[in-house]
């Protein structure tokens, strides 16, 4: 794929051989994002940072990869200090932003919001999350978390936890897997399992996923456990919240027969489902995961303008 002007909408979007090269071009930036290198190959170019809803890592990590590339970045993080708050339409939004810079990273409540959002725009759109939909460059950093710690992706026991109905993240990353072959299991609330439509994705790449409640099932053979928040704001009525809420935590008791190689992600923030006793351990990678958001996000930005190390 030739990526330079490419929409980055929905990791659906892309082959495994694409998604290769993205890892390995993220490899190839690992330095630059941690300061131990400087470069200067995106001086000149600007980046609109449209958040209409909260963020911390992902919406910081862009800015960082923008910086450490020496670019620009324009935008807000609070939608109600726009002309939204006047009744300004997203088309309207995103041909503004489109007339001041080079690349839009939009985050939006709606789903499909980022999709819409290409279309009135002649710069790049990167999807930083469209509500309930998809998160493809979590997918990405997730995807290149696992390659960097477990060497390759093809054939992992991967238990993907939690808040599957409404986790865009684990919408991404499961089709993602499936690319690569990986044994994939789905443990969550009944009320909040896998869509039907992600679950179909999974099968026409060969891959059946595995469906239950009980992690205890899964758990002790997994290679990465990939635990995700269940989510208040997603949720229409808030008595199907109050049910679930408080459904899993990970804590030392529940590791005591896991593999010892076995990695705990999560995209973050977490709030009761991993206890802190795990950070200490040398299965948590959640936080390293965080910062694997700058290097991925640099490649990213790079590719897109087609201006490369």
């Amino acid at each position: 794929m030739d990526f330079k002007g490419k929409d980055i909408i929905s990791i659906t979007d892309f082959s495994k051989s694409d998604i290769n090269v993205i890892i390995k071009y993220a490899q190839k930036m690992v330095p630059y994002a941690k300061g131990k290198e400087y470069t200067r190959i995106l001086d000149g170019k600007v980046l609109s940072s449209l958040f209409f809803e909260p963020s911390t890592r992902t919406r910081l990590s862009f800015e960082s990869a923008m910086n450490r590339l020496c670019g620009r970045v324009i935008g807000f993080a609070d939608p109600t200090a726009t002309s939204q708050k006047k009744g300004e339409t997203l088309a309207d939004t995103i041909r503004m932003a489109d007339a001041y810079s080079d690349i839009i990273v939009l985050r939006h409540h709606l789903e499909g919001a980022a999709r819409l959002a290409a279309e009135f725009a002649e710069a790049p759109v990167i999807n930083a999350g469209d509500g309930t939909g998809r998160h493809p460059t979590q997918c990405l950093l997730d995807l290149f978390t696992i390659q960097t710690e477990k060497k390759h992706i093809e054939g992992q026991k991967v238990v993907l936890l939690g808040d599957l109905k409404y986790g865009r993240t684990v919408h991404s990353l499961a089709y993602a897997l499936s690319l690569y072959g990986a044994e994939l299991a789905f443990v969550s609330p009944k009320s909040l399992q896998m869509p039907k439509e992600v679950v179909n994705e999974c099968k026409e790449q060969g891959v059946n996923p595995f469906s239950t409640s009980k992690l205890e099932k899964v758990i002790h053979d997994a290679d990465v456990l990939y635990v995700t928040r269940i989510q208040r704001e997603r949720f229409p009525d808030a008595e199907e919240y109050s049910r679930v809420v408080g459904s899993y935590q990970i804590n030392k008791a529940m590791l005591s027969n896991v593999k010892e190689d076995l990695i705990i992600m999560h995209p973050l923030p977490r709030v009761t489902e991993i206890s802190p006793e795990i950070d200490a351990t040398p299965h948590a990678l959640y936080f390293k995961q965080a910062f694997n958001g700058v290097p991925v996000r640099m490649a990213l930005l790079s590719l897109v303008t087609g201006v490369m190390l």
